[in-house]
């Protein structure tokens, strides 16, 4: 796999830039992330380095397949990318597009389960917010500076557990990271479930299985 390019930047267009060679004799398209493309603009005709991630992309149902290559400017921001990605519903192409900002912003609405922020990105509705937190809460931490987590932390330790959560999703939550699951992703998959509820009319569920059994319902 192809890990590092280095060239001259020839074009930039939308979210793809296209790098030539030393000697010009060849070229790559690169497709980046929107915050990328953005911050390139203004550097067309200059040497650039990506940090690269290749990949086939199906064509016609998977019969055919094309490589693609996707740059970003530090090795930091690939490996957000390769989380960014494992989220349900979210492919290669949406979260170069839902990338509009740098993945240590990101990173940070998802560690402090800003809903609200997400939204704000390109591709990402409300359901997708709610689903990236519920997925990644937990997961970004390394992509934050220290003071970053310290904030995070005194947040969250400002409010007791017992403030946040009833008995029954207490134990709701024991049983999902019993199953493999952080304590932030479980929390989060919880509260959404019964947001969820509330929102459908149901009545609460009156057990931790009831709960839990809504956790997985609602993917």
């Amino acid at each position: 796999m192809l890990c590092r390019l280095t060239g001259k930047l020839e074009s930039v267009h939308e979210t793809a830039a296209v790098v030539a060679s030393a000697d010009g004799s060849s070229a790559r398209e690169v497709l980046l992330p929107a915050y990328v493309a953005k911050s390139l603009a203004s550097r067309v005709g200059q040497t650039v380095t990506f940090s690269t991630l290749e990949y086939l992309e199906g064509q016609g149902q998977g019969t055919s397949f094309i490589p693609r290559l996707i740059g970003f400017t530090a090795a930091r921001d690939r490996a957000f990318f390769e989380v960014f990605i494992t989220v349900k519903g979210i492919g290669n192409k949406k979260a170069l597009r839902a990338m509009a900002v740098e993945p240590a912003v990101i990173a940070r609405a998802i560690a402090s389960k800003d809903a609200a922020a997400l939204v704000k990105l390109p591709e990402i509705g409300k359901r997708m917010a709610e689903t990236i937190i519920a997925e990644l809460h937990g997961k970004v931490e390394s992509f934050l500076s220290e003071q970053e987590l310290g904030s995070l932390e005194i947040k969250a330790g400002s409010m007791p557990s017992a403030a946040r959560l009833s008995p029954i999703a207490e134990e709701a939550v024991t049983v999902l990271t019993t199953l493999g699951e952080t304590r932030g992703e479980a929390e989060r998959r919880v509260a959404l479930a019964q947001e969820r509820s509330a929102r459908a009319g149901r009545a609460a569920p009156k057990t931790a299985d009831e709960l839990v059994a809504a956790v997985f319902a609602g993917g």
